[in-house]
């Protein structure tokens, strides 16, 4: 069984058993939360696709740690015009496992 979750404005493929790295969520490790953005749900060929969340489903995940993803490097520069700007960026992210989908 298998659901497509939506969180931090990102759409999500998951299945049970699975680890993601989402967009940081305010929860303590080891905390269960429960997401209701459900938008698909589906069980080997049946599929039910909600309009736009499907109604009763949800998804119980672990939070199994906080991190942040590896620096970005950004660098711009106009040529002949003396400018050049660097510039670092490092996302915060959650790392889930993915529980029990019901729906």
């Amino acid at each position: 069984m298998y659901a497509v979750i939506k969180t931090g404005g990102k759409q999500y493929k998951v299945a049970a058993g699975e680890k993601i790295k989402v967009e940081q969520i305010a929860a303590d490790v080891g905390q269960e939360i429960v997401i209701d953005q459900v938008l698909a749900v589906g069980e080997g060929s049946s599929i039910k696709v909600g309009t736009p969340l499907v109604s009763g489903a949800t998804v119980t995940v672990t939070v199994v740690a906080h991190g942040r993803h590896d620096k970005v490097r950004i660098f711009k520069m106009r040529r002949r015009k003396h400018y050049q700007k660097r510039q670092g960026h490092r996302q915060n992210f959650t790392e889930l496992q993915i529980g029990a989908i019901a729906g």
